[in-house]
């Protein structure tokens, strides 16, 4: 859409569009929401106000998030990240403090977790409540807490170094090959 460079004709034009039943106030108003339009597209963006994720490592991860929601703490996963990416997990201004991620690493093994255990499942999940997790029929899983120091806005950054490894499992060695007959 291209809009006339003189920026009165437009109004003009638009003015004598506007049906004469209407009201003189109605009218003006209408040009003055017209006029605005185009200027707020260009100001910066006002509602950037989230909490997001930046995953910094070589692999794709999958996210799960819980937070206090009212009184009843939520939970909600998945969102896939892709390596060396980032990804809103909420939009607007935060309400709390405290926030809680768990994350496991899909392509090397691995996860980011801590000891808020909170309930997760397999598959895309919103579950409300934090307790029973297993008699509910979902994973009781541990999350880290993130402590935004009650600003509006939070970025998460994973990386390799945060990261906690798979346990080895204690297998024991294979016994050793019997001795060659001489």
């Amino acid at each position: 859409m291209s809009f006339p460079s003189d920026g009165m004709t437009r109004f003009t034009t638009l003015s004598r569009r506007l049906p004469r039943a209407m009201s003189r106030g109605l009218r003006h108003a209408l040009l003055v929401l017209c006029a605005a339009a185009p200027a707020a597209a260009l100001l910066p963006d006002a509602a950037a106000a989230e909490f997001r994720l930046c995953n910094r490592t070589q692999s794709r991860v999958g996210i799960a998030l819980g937070y206090k929601d009212g009184d009843i703490w939520t939970t909600e996963g998945w969102w896939n990240v892709s390596a060396n990416s980032c990804e809103t997990l909420l939009r607007g201004e935060l309400s709390a403090r405290f926030y809680y991620l768990y994350a496991v690493d899909y392509d090397q093994g691995g996860e980011w977790a801590g000891k808020a255990y909170m309930c997760t499942r397999e598959k895309e999940f919103t579950i409300k409540a934090a307790d029973d997790c297993l008699a509910r029929g979902f994973d009781r899983t541990g999350f880290f807490e993130v402590d935004t120091k009650e600003q509006k806005a939070w970025t998460v950054q994973l990386t390799e170094s945060n990261q906690t490894k798979p346990a080895q499992a204690n297998v024991p060695p294979p016994p050793p090959p019997p001795p060659r007959p001489r």
